[in-house]
């Protein structure tokens, strides 16, 4: 397999002494339960695909990019009940941006992207704080889920281990996924408060109470090509985005 220079795991000091990378991106994922047909890496699975084709896209039009290796641990304070849900704390994740965050500031890198493929994950107040302490790094954050429209490439996307995951799933990794015969259908049982189920008031939910298979939404109607045609899209949407980030001077970001 030939080095993919953008991946630090896979370069090498030859590459990068003599290289000027401008954005740093860290994938952060998490290590979950996704109904009974998806693994439990399925957000990092995802994650780590997404930002690494997403920085081959950028690289190949000139951006110096480099996709730091994918965290695999998020917030996951919600399913304490479900065996094997690891949860790393916020304070925890905050304690181990600041470190990754010194070595750019020291290395003169000038621009970090979190890409987050985890719902419960909420890096922005975290980078309220860090940015007041490295004032000399742009750090910014993103979930892949929210760049596109779902609905317009699937029928009912779900939540967590529905159609929209479990098709990009059957693209990347159909050797981790079970036949979608042995997949429960994702039923979700939502808040009796009213202001809770319309959104406009939050609350952490319980997953154990929520869902009986430990999916939120229906995967029935997944593909792989649904998985593929929508991956082709998110990524020429977020190598855009690194290719502007790239160019851009961070001392002069607003028009």
């Amino acid at each position: 397999m030939p080095v993919r220079p953008y991946i630090l795991a896979e370069t090498n000091w030859k590459h990068v002494k003599d290289e000027k990378f401008q954005v740093v991106i860290l994938p952060w994922g998490a290590t979950e339960a996704h109904n009974y047909h998806l693994p439990y890496g399925t957000d990092t699975i995802q994650c780590d695909y997404i930002a690494a084709e997403s920085a081959r896209k950028a690289w190949e039009k000139g951006a110096k990019v480099v996709v730091l290796p994918t965290m695999p641990f998020g917030v996951n304070t919600g399913q304490v009940d479900i065996p094997l849900d690891i949860n790393m704390n916020p304070s925890t994740q905050f304690a181990v941006l600041k470190d990754i965050i010194q070595v750019l500031s020291n290395h003169n890198i000038p621009k970090f992207v979190i890409m987050n493929g985890h719902g419960g994950n909420d890096f922005r107040q975290m980078i309220r704080e860090l940015q007041v302490m490295f004032p000399n790094v742009f750090i910014s954050t993103m979930s892949w889920y929210m760049v596109l429209d779902l609905m317009k490439y699937f029928h009912e996307p779900g939540d967590h281990a529905g159609e929209m995951e479990t098709s990009i799933m059957m693209h990347i990794a159909s050797d981790l996924v079970l036949p979608l015969k042995v997949a429960g259908d994702g039923a979700e049982k939502k808040f009796r408060i009213e202001a809770l189920k319309s959104g406009w008031v939050w609350a952490q939910r319980e997953w154990g109470k929520i869902s009986t298979d430990t999916g939120v939404g229906n995967p029935a109607e997944s593909s792989a090509e649904k998985g593929k045609t929508y991956l082709e899209s998110a990524t020429d949407s977020i190598s855009s985005f690194i290719i502007d980030l790239d160019k851009a001077n961070i001392k002069d970001l607003y028009e």
